[in-house]
């Protein structure tokens, strides 16, 4: 987390030299006029990009090999939410950053319609906005 708080702290400065604001003026707005998400949502965002290459056969196979589909025996409504398994892990510092395990957890946080999208325009497209307009 401190590494993505100095990240943050330099896409700040980047804004706000852009734009030519002050240095103790509020930066939301400064963002949302670039258009530009938070690092943290940056990161989430790279995450879910790169499941949604894997599923669609857009990504190298080990990536592939790391995420499974959840299906059950029983029909279900959830078998047909395109959800994925979420492995567990032992440790809790850097085991819940791996690939693995936070982004079938990322991705099964996204509404239905952005992960069946068409293309990978489109799904860009949509994720970007998702986080955009809930934060700010």
């Amino acid at each position: 987390m401190y590494k993505v708080k100095k990240l943050q702290q330099i896409q700040n400065i980047a804004a706000r030299y852009l734009t030519c604001a002050r240095k103790y003026d509020h930066i939301t707005p400064v963002l949302v006029q670039l258009h530009w998400l938070p690092v943290l949502y940056r990161i989430v965002f790279k995450d879910l990009l790169f499941v949604y290459k894997s599923l669609n056969g857009l990504c190298p196979q080990y990536l592939t090999n790391l995420l499974e589909h959840r299906k059950s025996v029983r029909s279900l409504r959830s078998n047909f939410q395109d959800l994925l398994i979420q492995p567990t892990c032992k440790t809790k510092t850097y085991g819940d950053r791996a690939f693995a395990v936070c982004a079938p957890k990322t991705w099964n946080t996204v509404p239905l319609e952005i992960r069946q999208s068409s293309t990978i325009v489109l799904f860009k497209k949509k994720t970007q906005d998702f986080p955009f307009y809930q934060i700010y």
